[in-house]
């Protein structure tokens, strides 16, 4: 068999031809017998044992077990039932590698391989199937024991092999592909930490496991105890102490004396310590240019709202983009160059939602109407939407309730929509302005960005211009409440216990309304493009901090103020979106320069953070979770199996206000979704109100 580049060691040849697994259907018993091999710094691992595991809702079944041979090679016989619903892998534990020259078993190593629902021919257990399968099933490992709802653990399988090859154990497609593998540092990353892997399970010297284990204890303090539990402290807390696991590199691979290069098992490795160990991975395809919105449906698919067409001179006056989705392992499933069309659709913004049907709402931008959409693409509205008889403008957020009423917001024209039971025939417009001064709106809706339903049935609207959150209660809309924010306000989301986290792009401060009373100036004397300069220009020179950054603002159920708002600084540089997860922990996107990254603060339900961790705090290290190929960000979304979902919305600046050359002409659209994996706790999709658990 051919070997993958990345391994510098080498083997000896397996033996015995490579035998298929096969998982009926119907749930009936594994078929002949699963044929593998252990490999440890790429070398084979003798005397291994091999266990085959089934993982389901329940407690995981043991289906098989084995050793390896002085080769390394291992053949699993499954006798017993593997049930459809279930998700297979597999555990090597123990034994030496050939890298290994203690001439001992090494009791430290534990190597994992998911393999799901349909392995393929043959396996490789390695630290690169170790990583990878923890991190994708980060929120349902605890051990070797993996157990969660057959579609977390269908889309955690799912994702593995997008960084290896299961059968080789070198790395997956989407991972070496053009997107990912010279553009991010994600590759480098899990060859670095693979490597660090291998100095313990090859025994490069005589402490290198129990320096393993000390870099990698977790802020709880709990010492692993071999390669495997080191894995998943590492995938918990990923930015704790992550300079010291990179220490190990050099300490077990330094440069030999007259050399350049460190003779390591995997390539390539950091030359810098990350941030964070996190394995970001970029999607693009599928139409997708300038995503906005994103959304994520029952089965894990997420859709995007696009701004642009892609390979257009898109302009920031212009939006014509449409709508794409993409499978819960980023592959594109609406056409590829122009995503999905009709049904009045051009120019999605942030308003997109998907009802308990899996339907797609959305809110037209640039078409100035409502669409919907069925979960394969097709448009349930008409070619021109829905207008409500030509009275809507420029449609921003919209949402679905737990009666099936579409509530949307009209940011042109400062109202609200409302469709019962999602029926436009039944449109209801509120808090429409009688004069051209959008100082007067009965309602207070000063350009409304987005909303949100909480559990008394009562909508907030945050919004874009102004420092006012609107609150009305879905029985009177025209019986509004208004609440004191920061400036700019855009995307919020609200938490198990009814607290509002809201993103205020231009902060907290005076500086920061001075910034939003510039922009509302140039709207006013010059119209959008220039405005749109303004926050863009502004939002891309933000830092982190009160008085140069963003701010999230945190109002209690009863509209005050939490005690701990505004959160600034924490990498809060322009933060445009919020979710919460299912351990009510916050997710913060923001605009600003690809330099920033995503944020996650501690939630309302401190008990879920790191150990002395309070309410507003940043999990995430200073700066943010960044790589992946993330650009200016709009919006941030949960799956299923705690993925974090983000949308790459503008790139280069200058293109979209028609100032860049043209060889760069096309360049002002965002490219792509970038995925986090497996590091929040999944949510029920589609999220309708606010965050419950699967």
């Amino acid at each position: 068999m051919k070997r993958s580049a990345v391994f510098r060691f080498s083997r000896a040849p397996v033996l015995g031809a490579a035998l298929a697994l096969g998982v009926l259907a119907t749930g009936s018993t594994l078929a002949a017998a699963l044929d593998g091999e252990v490999l440890g710094g790429g070398a084979p691992v003798a005397n291994a044992t091999v266990t085959l595991w089934a993982a389901s809702a329940g407690a995981p079944k043991q289906l098989a077990q084995t050793t390896t041979g002085t080769n390394g090679s291992f053949t699993l016989n499954a006798l017993d039932a593997a049930d459809k619903e279930t998700s297979l892998y597999l555990v090597a534990r123990g034994g030496r590698s050939a890298a290994d020259k203690t001439n001992s078993d090494n009791p430290a190593i534990a190597l994992m391989t998911v393999v799901g629902a349909k392995p393929p021919a043959r396996v490789t257990i390695n630290e690169f199937t170790t990583i990878a399968s923890v991190w994708t099933h980060n929120q349902f490992i605890d051990g070797t024991a993996i157990k969660g709802s057959p579609l977390a653990l269908r889309i955690a399988a799912g994702n593995v092999p997008n960084f290896v090859d299961l059968e080789t154990g070198g790395y997956g497609v989407t991972i070496q592909d053009a997107l990912n593998s010279s553009q991010t540092p994600t590759m480098a990353n899990l060859a670095t930490l693979g490597t660090i892997l291998a100095g313990c399970t090859t025994q490069v010297t005589a402490e290198a496991c129990a320096k393993l284990f000390a870099a990698a204890t977790p802020p709880t303090g709990v010492v692993p105890t071999d390669t495997l539990t080191a894995v998943e402290a590492i995938a918990r807390y990923p930015w704790y102490h992550a300079d010291k696991i990179f220490a190990l590199l050099d300490a077990f691979y330094p440069v030999p004396s007259g050399k350049k290069m460190r003779l390591t098992p995997y390539m390539p490795y950091l030359t810098f310590a990350p941030n964070a160990w996190v394995f970001p991975l970029k999607f693009a395809g599928g139409g997708n240019s300038g995503g906005g919105k994103l959304m994520i449906d029952s089965q894990g698919n997420a859709w995007v709202g696009n701004n642009f067409l892609v390979g257009a001179q898109n302009q920031s006056i212009l939006w014509d983009g449409n709508l794409s989705k993409f499978a819960p392992n980023g592959k594109p499933l609406s056409p590829m160059t122009t995503g999905f069309t009709g049904g009045g659709l051009s120019g999605v913004g942030f308003g997109l939602a998907i009802d308990a049907q899996d339907n797609v709402w959305v809110g037209g931008y640039a078409s100035q109407n409502i669409a919907r959409f069925d979960n394969a693409g097709k448009p349930l509205s008409p070619p021109e939407g829905w207008t409500v008889n030509g009275q809507l403008g420029e449609m921003q957020g919209i949402i679905v309730t737990r009666t099936g009423d579409i509530w949307a917001v009209d940011e042109g024209k400062g109202q609200i929509v409302h469709l019962p039971k999602g029926d436009p025939a039944q449109a209801h417009i509120y808090c429409q302005n009688a004069t051209s001064d959008p100082l007067k709106n009965p309602c207070g809706l000063v350009s409304p960005f987005h909303l949100a339903i909480d559990d008394q049935d009562r909508i907030w609207v945050s919004n874009n211009i102004g420092s006012a959150v609107i609150r009305f209660n879905v029985s009177d809309p025209t019986k509004v409440e208004k609440f004191e924010a920061g400036y700019g306000g855009s995307g919020m989301a609200i938490d198990s216990q009814g607290n509002v986290w809201r993103a205020d792009r231009f902060g907290s401060s005076e500086r920061g309304r001075l910034k939003q009373a510039e922009m509302l100036a140039a709207m006013v004397a010059k119209g959008e493009k220039e405005a749109t300069e303004v926050l863009v220009h502004r939002l891309s020179a933000q830092k982190p901090g009160y008085w140069d950054g963003g701010s999230v603002t945190v109002l209690r159920p009863d509209g005050s103020k939490a005690p701990f708002s505004p959160v600034t600084g924490k990498g809060l540089a322009g933060p445009w979106a919020v979710a919460v997860d299912g351990n009510d922990n916050v997710w913060v996107s923001n605009l600003d320069s690809d330099s920033t990254g995503i944020v996650q603060l501690c939630g309302v339900r401190a008990e879920n953070c790191p150990p002395g961790m309070k309410t507003g705090d940043a999990i995430s290290p200073q700066g943010g979770y960044v790589g992946g190929g993330m650009q200016q960000l709009v919006d941030i979304d949960i799956g299923p199996a705690g993925d974090v979902w983000v949308t790459n919305n503008w790139d280069i600046d200058a293109a979209a206000f028609g100032q860049a050359s043209e060889a760069l002409s096309t360049r002002g659209a965002g490219q792509g979704v970038v995925v986090f994996y497996g590091m929040a706790k999944p949510v029920k999709t589609p999220l309708i109100g606010p965050p419950r658990a699967p």
